[in-house]
């Protein structure tokens, strides 16, 4: 009831507002002279209340990052570095499965510029940007620097060149309704990214927690808990001094851990966009599918994986020293000795922090939470010594926990494979070839735990274990429950980690594969492809409208984007009712027009706007002004019905998540073209 509610209100917000063109991100501009010939080119953004801007590093598959454009120096300036930006946020999407970075109330970007001709006085530059909340707006800003003379004395202060763009164009007794109607809708319907971001910040840290409490079951640190605490318990002169040693033992692992991402902090004092660059560099994430490949197969028991014996022996006796920093050597000798163990986690939580919000601080805090859950059996047992004995004795089932990490690091090994799959956009590793690769591993690993198969450090048995037998039961359900994605089922417990579903070899692209009965796509109309859930669909407007004229049905014109968070959600979660998608597939002409397509137009197309003097040079700019000019809006997704004489058959939708309203929207259009 109350999201049917939130929805009427979405929809009353823009029956009262078609006319209105929203522009979210107010700029201003100005240049500080750093030297007689260096500048800083500054831009500010305010950013309406409940909006969020994406940053430049925004990584590929996810929503459109921030591109920034300088007119031809020729001689005159040149680019000193990249832009750099304030800091951003960062929140997992799981719809396009990737991370996307953001800006809320105010960003701030600087491109330093040096002057190489004298007689210079002005340099422009424009930047290409999409803001979201309830629907996403792509929208650019072109400004105009004006310099200093070369003449002017230094320290000269930051001099402010443009002011605030216009915030809404609209009639005034429309626009306040609207605003304000459609900005109570968002706080009801969309989640604050506030608490998004505080509920990331604690699954980073308890995902570490639990990474270090695992590591503590493998067969080179499991061995270790007795005996490091009965070496402190017994070498101490009385039992309060051994349990102060055993305890700031377990505190020195997690100092240790710590420190080893400072270098990262220094890295990031250096770059700010390190950490994004990092998460999207292929060959970093290529060399993290290797390292995770061959300690698979080490704990597969192919072959160990150790530290030099030098270094090990050199630390080993640094903790012959005694005191404090004795126990503090010790603790890195745990680490050294079982780096064939605990390497893997520590990789995996590098691999996925590095991209974090935060960076080296996130970092920082993953590896505070996987020291804590590696020190804590240690600091347990100190304070509870006589719960020593009842800890399960070392054997067989310490290599079949290693094992299973040996699985699990495999598994783990193609995310980051896919990753730079999805950056080079080759298509090698696509969504349905990732899952194949996931219930072909979690399957072997299901027969292992069974006792199907055997590797080679494993003990002979006669039977498994109940625990086993039940772990093998839930990886088998895991691995069936695998299986649907194959035909584009959601998926959506691993949906962090699998491509996302437009990243598919289904030639329907998200919500999974056409149902029985589709065109084939060999028998398409000219100019039409399949779309999602294999309704026919135009990218061109005049050619989707010259066949809705020969085929005599009305035009519903979908204005979506390839990165509008919405329009997937559309898509998936309201095209796919039955209803729905029958009037979608039989009843109307689709043409979804892209406004956030950066393709190139021929050159022969490209103009410049008449009416609002913008450049129209890309795929994504042509519509975009289009449905500006046409219907006075700029939001997405929108949803227009046209009868064959290009009138609007109802009012215009945006976003509407509740299916029986869109439905009965989509019927109304319907039936006045028929009368």
């Amino acid at each position: 009831m109350n999201k049917l509610f939130v929805t009427l209100l979405l929809l009353l917000a823009f029956a009262k507002g078609t006319t209105q063109i929203v522009k979210p991100v107010k700029w201003t501009s100005k240049v500080e002279k750093l030297s007689d010939t260096e500048f800083n080119l500054v831009m500010v953004g305010k950013i309406d209340a409940d909006w969020h801007m994406y940053s430049q590093y925004t990584p590929d598959g996810g929503p459109l990052s921030a591109v920034f454009t300088f007119d031809k120096a020729e001689g005159n300036y040149e680019l000193v570095g990249k832009t750099k930006e304030s800091p951003y946020k960062k929140h997992f999407n799981d719809v396009f499965g990737v991370d996307e970075y953001y800006f809320e109330t105010k960003v701030t970007f600087t491109q330093k510029v040096k002057v190489t001709n004298p007689k210079l006085t002005s340099i422009k530059g424009g930047i290409d940007y999409q803001v979201c909340k309830q629907v996403c707006i792509n929208d650019t800003k072109q400004f105009t620097f004006a310099l200093p003379t070369m003449t002017a004395t230094a320290a000269a202060t930051p001099e402010v060149v443009t002011a605030d763009t216009a915030a809404v164009v609209a009639s005034a007794p429309v626009k306040d309704t609207t605003v304000k109607a459609t900005a109570a809708v968002t706080k009801a319907v969309v989640s604050a990214p506030k608490k998004e971001e505080k509920k990331g910040l604690w699954s980073i840290f308890l995902f570490a927690f639990f990474g270090g409490m695992l590591a503590t079951i493998t067969p080179c640190v499991f061995p270790m808990i007795p005996m490091t605490v009965s070496f402190f318990l017994k070498q101490s002169k009385n039992k309060s001094k051994g349990r102060f040693n055993a305890l700031f033992y377990g505190l020195c692992i997690v100092v240790i851990c710590v420190l080893i991402t400072i270098p990262f902090h220094l890295l990031e004092g250096i770059d700010r966009g390190i950490f994004s660059n990092i998460s999207t560099n292929v060959y970093l994430n290529l060399f993290f599918f290797v390292i995770f490949v061959v300690f698979a197969i080490s704990f597969f028991g192919a072959f160990e994986i150790t530290i030099p014996n030098k270094f090990a022996n050199k630390v080993d006796n640094a903790s012959n020293t005694g005191g404090m920093l004795g126990i503090f050597f010790m603790a890195l000798t745990l680490i050294i000795v079982s780096f064939s163990c605990i390497g893997p986690a520590l990789g995996f939580v590098f691999g996925t922090s590095l991209n974090s919000d935060g960076g080296a601080t996130i970092l920082s805090l993953a590896m505070f939470g996987f020291g804590l859950g590696l020190a804590l059996p240690f600091m347990f047992f100190a304070l509870a010594p006589n719960l020593l004995g009842n800890l399960p004795k070392s054997g067989g089932w310490l290599n079949t926990v290693k094992v299973v990490f040996g699985f699990i690091e495999l598994a783990l090994a193609f995310k980051f494979l896919s990753n730079a799959d999805l950056v080079l956009q080759v298509h090698y590793l696509e969504r349905e070839i990732f899952i194949a690769i996931w219930i072909a591993i979690f399957g072997i690993m299901a027969l292992y735990l069974f006792g199907k198969i055997t590797l080679p450090h494993d003990s002979p048995m006669s039977h498994i274990s109940v625990g086993r037998m039940l772990f093998g039961l839930v990886t088998l359900a895991f691995t069936i429950y695998l299986i649907p994605g194959l035909w584009g089922a959601p998926l959506k417990i691993v949906s962090a980690f699998t491509p996302p579903q437009t990243y598919s070899e289904s030639p329907v692209g998200i919500g999974g594969v056409a149902a029985a009965g589709n065109a084939d796509p060999q028998q398409l109309p000219k100019g039409a492809a399949l779309g999602p859930h294999g309704i026919i669909s135009f990218e061109d407007y005049a050619t989707g409208l010259a066949y809705a004229k020969e085929i005599n049905k009305p035009v519903l014109i979908d204005f979506t984007g390839r990165a509008c968070q919405n329009c997937r959600l559309m898509e998936s979660n309201v095209w796919t009712d039955e209803k729905v998608l029958s009037i979608l597939k039989n009843d109307i002409v689709l043409i979804s027009l892209y406004c956030d397509d950066r393709t190139e137009l021929p050159k022969s197309e490209q103009y410049v706007s008449k009416e609002s003097g913008n450049v129209i040079s890309t795929i994504g700019q042509k519509w975009s002004e289009f449905q500006i000019l046409r219907f006075k809006n700029n939001a997405r997704p929108y949803y227009v019905l046209l009868d064959l004489n290009e009138n609007q058959l109802n009012t215009p939708v945006p976003y509407t998540p509740d299916i029986a309203t869109y439905l009965e929207w989509l019927k109304e259009g319907v039936a006045k073209f028929k009368k």
